[in-house]
């Protein structure tokens, strides 16, 4: 059995999708239980696969059979075992929060969101697991198509924030396609462990140039890179709050994977590096996502658009990081995919369940929530510390992890940024903190839950506070032991040649 997990971890949530999408129309209720069931089956299978791989080292399964490169392949080694644990976790913690808002946000649509959602869930497993670059592109267009609708079936203003996704990730599908055919053009194969022995001896060849700058394009486009990242904060903001608590996290974090992988993996470090200098590109851009990212976030009255500038700002340090392309950095950025993905989802876990009790999400909408929310706001807390880097939680260790690449590297402009960012976190978080703490005199309305400057008690669900604990427990254990995940996965996941 354990020898079908790979394919497991793909048909199970796509076999149960169209299931669901089929029992939508007479018995509803059954959806919620069957995306569970597929998320849990899935986690269990990806953790499996996870063990497998750090006892045994990486494990390949062919479909139907078939030798690459004429058939598919499927590649797991630490670096896509730990993704394919982390987007399985995430899923499932967010699907448990999402029942209570779903019921209330879209009472009519409930089967069609579940659908949607394993859908997606389905296409970002397969990103992460395939080891053929087409077959990414199909998995790649499962999950965007499916995070397009799920957006588009958002309250008021969610239909142009998903058109306009939706425009701009076509683009860099498009973009991604075309790299890849130009490697095909160039090698003749589509499996990434055939073209990193073929494209070596084809690194001059303007095809093998062209392609790879075309998929850099095409991934910068799909993880919000700046300046490539207008559709990003209109999309999460206006999504369903179940939507954005797991589109936000994971998305993203998947296209830093893909980009790690194809230019390191299916290419070469020294052509990066050395041959095209591109890394010292990365290292600049990233600088820049980072300060750009940090000072729009400052600027925003709504938490989640607030979140949406502080995930293109972490977007700016692991692109960063993968620019300063050493080992120590390489760790940092691999780590800081997994705590980004933790502190994002716990942080846009709160914002659904201050959604569920006030109706909004503006940071007037927090007033006083410290005492008419305590595990929510004890949850945001350990969420904002962790974005600061305030040890013991996760953010710090990845982050200096980060600063010692950068050190090393002699990128003082990218560590300065790293530090910047550091102190504008401080501010941003204290915003929202302050009017967690205080009731300010006039702070009235129904929004805001609160009467005659006296907070109402409003507590969130038991279903959504206890995946949002879970996170801020994960945080911290995480941060904790962070040695052992260095030592035991995360080191190996760094690909060789670094």
């Amino acid at each position: 059995m354990s020898l079908q997990f790979p394919a497991i971890v793909i048909i199970c949530p796509l076999a149960i999708s169209f299931l669901i999408f089929i029992s939508g129309w007479w018995f509803k209720r059954a959806a919620f239980a069957l995306a569970i069931g597929a998320l849990a089956i899935c986690t269990a299978v990806s953790g499996a696969i996870l063990k497998t791989v750090a006892r045994q080292g990486p494990i390949t399964y062919r479909l139907g059979g078939w030798q690459p490169p004429w058939g598919i392949e499927y590649r797991i080694d630490h670096l896509n075992a730990i993704m394919l644990v982390l987007v399985t976790l995430l899923a499932l913690l967010a699907a448990i929060h999402a029942r209570r808002s779903i019921s209330r946000e879209l009472p009519e649509k409930s089967a069609l969101f579940w659908g949607l959602y394993i859908l997606m869930i389905t296409g970002l497993l397969g990103i992460c697991i395939t080891g053929d670059l087409f077959n990414l592109f199909v998995m790649l267009e499962v999950a965007s198509l499916s995070s397009y609708a799920l957006i588009a079936i958002g309250p008021r203003g969610a239909l142009f924030a998903s058109f306009r996704y939706l425009i701009m990730g076509t683009l860099g599908a498009c973009f991604y396609l075309l790299g890849v055919g130009h490697l095909y053009i160039a090698t003749g194969s589509l499996n990434m462990a055939d073209l990193a022995g073929i494209l070596p001896q084809v690194y001059h060849s303007r095809a093998v140039l062209a392609g790879f700058t075309f998929i850099l394009i095409g991934l910068g486009i799909k993880m919000a890179l700046f300046p490539l990242h207008a559709w990003l904060p209109d999309a999460y903001s206006q999504a369903p709050a179940a939507v954005s608590a797991a589109v936000a996290p994971l998305m993203t974090k998947v296209m830093a994977y893909v980009t790690i992988r194809v230019m390191f993996t299916v290419f070469q470090p020294d052509f990066a590096i050395s041959l095209l200098k591109i890394t010292d590109v990365l290292v600049w851009v990233g600088s820049a996502a980072i300060i750009f990212g940090a000072v729009m976030a400052l600027s925003q009255n709504d938490f989640r658009r607030m979140l949406s500038y502080v995930i293109i700002a972490e977007m700016g340090y692991i692109v960063g990081g993968i620019g300063v392309a050493n080992t120590v950095a390489l760790q940092g950025v691999i780590f800081h995919i997994i705590n980004d993905a933790l502190m994002m989802a716990c942080l846009f876990l709160v914002a659904g369940q201050v959604r569920y009790q006030t109706g909004g999400n503006r940071l007037e909408d927090f007033q006083g929530f410290f005492k008419t929310m305590p595990m929510t706001a004890f949850t945001f807390t350990v969420g904002a510390l962790a974005v600061i880097g305030v040890p013991p939680a996760c953010g710090f260790f990845s982050k200096w992890y980060l600063l010692l690449g950068g050190i090393q590297a002699n990128q003082w402009g990218f560590v300065a940024a790293l530090l910047a960012c550091t102190l504008i976190n401080v501010a941003l978080f204290f915003k929202v903190i302050d009017k967690g703490l205080y009731v300010h005199a006039g702070a009235e309305g129904p929004g805001h839950r609160v009467r005659g400057g006296q907070p109402l008690p409003g507590e969130a669900p038991l279903s959504m506070l206890v995946p949002a604990s879970v996170l801020a427990l994960m945080i911290l254990l995480v941060g904790i032991f962070n040695q052992v995940i260095i030592s035991e996965v995360i080191r190996f996941a760094v690909p060789p040649g670094l």
